[in-house]
């Protein structure tokens, strides 16, 4: 292949040349992908139908679970189906779209794992003027912002992943995924994607340090709290964001930080799976698990 023109499709990850583990992946997938769909469904479900769940905190959990929704909708599809159909093929345009959502999708994720930070920095050291500033107006406003500078992000990231010529089609992973398309490029060096890369890096490492101020900031204004009861009432609404916070960027830099080797490995392929799948279906279990409003309206719409 000799230039961009001719890549009309690309050949994704085959998991196994053998069909029974071809149909091992198709219903390992199938059963995260499930799970993930239903687990996030409960917690929105529970979120627009309780009005006792009806607070920002709330609101942006919400949020996240369709997020989450959408991030998983985007690459397990194609690759359920792929492995059901003995097939590896994924269109250009396929994959283009692939790359745009998922970029978009995650970029969200972060951009509201940080806004809930600052949530629960609010609540916790300025009681007081929570209504204030973090009214529905507030709240809205912030989602929109989000899915905008996401939007954003992900036009850029794939246009710059795009832009570059192919050398071959043939990619490492179950799907779409921006290193193993850079590596099929055929020169070295890409200024546009690497600033792209570098800018990432840069805001990824900013709402990573305001996560750390904003809980060290929470933290130190618990230990004043008096009563032992309201230390842990306090701390029970932070604790699932923050595991939650470290199990999105852990997979993430672990996955990423990890040069992509030139052959497809099991190795490869398990660390796509942690930081592309685990997370959106641990976070609502880890929410549901840890708060007890949720567990008490999700117990309710269980029993129906």
């Amino acid at each position: 292949m000799n230039n961009q023109t001719t890549v009309s499709y690309f050949l994704l990850l085959e998991f196994s040349k053998k069909w029974h583990l071809q149909i091992l992946h198709f219903f390992l997938f199938i059963v995260l992908y499930l799970s993930t769909i239903i687990a996030n469904l409960l917690i929105i479900s529970a979120v627009a139908t309780d009005n006792r769940l009806h607070s920002p905190m709330y609101w942006f959990l919400m949020n996240l679970a369709v997020q989450d929704l959408g991030s998983v909708s985007v690459i397990v599809p194609k690759s359920i189906v792929n492995s059901l159909m003995d097939t590896r093929h994924i269109s250009y345009l396929g994959c283009v779209v692939q790359v745009f959502l998922f970029v978009s999708f995650t970029a969200s994720d972060l951009s509201l794992l940080t806004v809930m930070a600052y949530d629960r920095y609010v609540a916790i050291c300025n009681p007081l003027h929570y209504e204030m500033v973090m009214n529905w107006k507030a709240c809205t406003e912030i989602i929109i912002l989000a899915w905008i500078i996401s939007l954003f992000y992900g036009t850029l990231h794939t246009t710059g992943t795009f832009s570059i010529l192919f050398c071959s089609n043939v990619i490492n992973q179950f799907f779409c995924e921006i290193p193993q398309l850079l590596k099929l490029s055929c020169s070295d060096f890409n200024p546009f994607e690497l600033g792209i890369v570098v800018a990432s890096v840069i805001a990824g490492l900013g709402c990573f340090t305001f996560i750390i101020i904003s809980y060290a900031m929470i933290f130190k204004a618990v230990l004043k709290i008096p009563s032992e009861q309201g230390r842990q009432k306090a701390l029970s609404t932070c604790f699932p964001h923050l595991t939650v916070v470290l199990i999105f960027l852990l997979t993430g830099f672990f996955a990423y930080l990890r040069p992509p080797s030139n052959t497809p490995s099991y190795l490869d392929f398990g660390l796509s799976v942690l930081y592309s799948l685990l997370p959106p279906l641990f976070n609502p279990i880890i929410y549901s698990m840890r708060n007890k409003n949720i567990k008490f309206v999700l117990s309710k719409l269980l029993r129906f």
